[in-house]
């Protein structure tokens, strides 16, 4: 695709704050919902400057040729919490965390070695456009229900977790943001169509804010879009220097006083959790890689070669968890990012993750991510997701769709990633994704054995 801004372009300091933003907002609302899931206490502003810190590794590693953020791992979240199975201490399940993602990192750095010497035209051969299109296409479509279920959702919630918001109001938010974030991105002057999204959010933010102020106005909770408790909780007990600033509650800091409680038999469970998904994962490397070598029409599994994309993933993700407990990984929404604005570039990411690590310290801008809304984010993500899957699909163009083997694997990773086939061993789950591409490899390796030309006798 033809970007506005590629790989090594530097724009203007004033747009390229803005820009990062943008990518902060496209990959933020999901960094900071990871820790919350786990529900033992981890800091979202940790797992925020974590990601920050993991995408400065990758950046690094990748020698700023690959405009991808990292982010906290959702693949990770069964691993994390085999962490803390068994009634294991806080401190001792800190500790898990920080070796989990180490395991998981190693695998990389074990696979980064083989690529280094093997190449990677087997791989190209394992996973060829057939193969690897459809999957990049599910990776988008799998995320669809998430994006439709945030579209109906308001910020406010009762005590059990449901929105008390209209789902018509919210579908109404939701469809403006997306509205506008379209129109920006598609009439916009170039400096709007590099920013959509955040003028999408903010118009989102705004409409909700009013309907919001209505609600409390007259007391009609279907009105209550906006959760203003993270920005009142900043003030709970009056205004001080916290209210502002606070340093993260670093995952190591927590993990330190863990030290003395480990033992083999615990070090080995974690093994177990962490290193197969870590395989799963590594297919997705591949993928979302091959993704955005697509966008920017150069391929990064030779240039800067796999073996650094994969050495910035794992270490990266190892640092990540050492500060915020999450594993990292490439996110489709800030490659998404990247082809709806065809702004590619690596400057922005670096922009991106030293704002991350700022940001982390402000309370009120973390506040203020927590307060938007789900169905503002629903609507965004509409675009998002859909780009991912529209990226998938587009790699597929040249396949010839008329030959019954390219027919067949693309027909059965679509059915099986679309359907959610998942398969689970203990705690070792393959994901509808890992499953899609893993069927999508093998019958392709089958249907191949057929000679190139052959015809069928009647």
């Amino acid at each position: 695709m033809k970007l506005i801004y590629d790989i090594k372009d530097r724009p203007k300091f004033g747009q390229m704050i803005v820009f990062a933003i943008q990518q902060l907002l496209a990959i933020m609302a999901a960094t900071l919902v990871v820790p919350v899931i786990t529900e033992h206490g981890m800091s979202s502003a940790a797992a925020l400057f974590g990601a920050g810190v993991g995408t400065l590794v990758y950046v690094l590693f990748t020698a700023k040729k690959s405009p991808v953020f990292l982010g906290s791992s959702f693949a990770f979240l069964g691993s994390m919490a085999a962490a803390f199975a068994g009634g294991v201490s806080m401190q001792l399940g800190y500790v898990g965390l920080i070796l989990g993602a180490v395991f998981a990192g190693l695998i990389y750095v074990l696979i980064a070695i083989i690529v280094k010497f093997a190449g990677v035209n087997w791989i190209n051969k394992l996973m060829p456009a057939v193969v690897i299109g459809p999957t990049v296409a599910i990776i988008g479509l799998s995320l669809a229900g998430n994006a439709i279920s945030d579209l109906q959702n308001g910020g406010v919630k009762t005590a059990d977790g449901t929105s008390v918001a209209n789902v018509l109001i919210c579908v109404l938010i939701g469809l403006i943001t997306l509205l506008v974030t379209m129109l920006c991105s598609t009439y916009g002057k170039k400096t709007l169509r590099l920013i959509p999204f955040i003028i999408g959010i903010l118009a989102g933010y705004a409409v909700a804010s009013i309907f919001t102020v209505i609600g409390n106005a007259y007391g009609i909770d279907a009105l209550k879009v906006v959760d203003y408790s993270y920005f009142t909780a900043l003030v709970d007990g009056g205004v001080s220097l916290k209210t502002f600033f606070a340093v993260p509650d670093f995952t190591f800091l927590t993990a330190f006083k863990g030290i003395g409680e480990i033992n083999a038999t615990y070090v080995g469970s974690i093994a177990v959790a962490y290193v197969p998904v870590a395989l799963v994962v590594f297919a997705e490397h591949i993928a979302d890689h091959k993704n955005i070598s697509s966008i920017i029409n150069k391929d990064l599994l030779v240039e800067p070669g796999l073996h650094r994309t994969l050495l910035g993933d794992g270490v990266g993700s190892m640092v990540g968890a050492f500060f915020g407990g999450c594993p990292n990984t490439t996110y489709g929404e800030s490659i998404a990012c990247v082809a709806i604005t065809g702004n590619a570039s690596v400057a922005t990411i670096i922009t991106a993750a030293f704002g991350a690590i700022i940001i982390s310290f402000l309370n009120p801008f973390v506040a203020f991510v927590n307060s938007i809304p789900a169905c503002v984010m629903g609507g965004v993500c509409m675009a998002l997701y859909g780009f991912i899957a529209v990226s998938g699909l587009k790699m597929i163009q040249k396949v010839d769709l008329e030959d019954n083997k390219n027919l067949f694997v693309v027909s059965i990773i679509l059915i099986s990633g679309i359907g959610g086939l998942t398969l689970t061993f203990g705690q070792f789950k393959f994901t509808e994704v890992a499953c899609a591409l893993i069927l999508g490899i093998i019958v392709n390796l089958i249907l191949s054995k057929k000679k190139k030309g052959a015809v069928d006798q009647q």
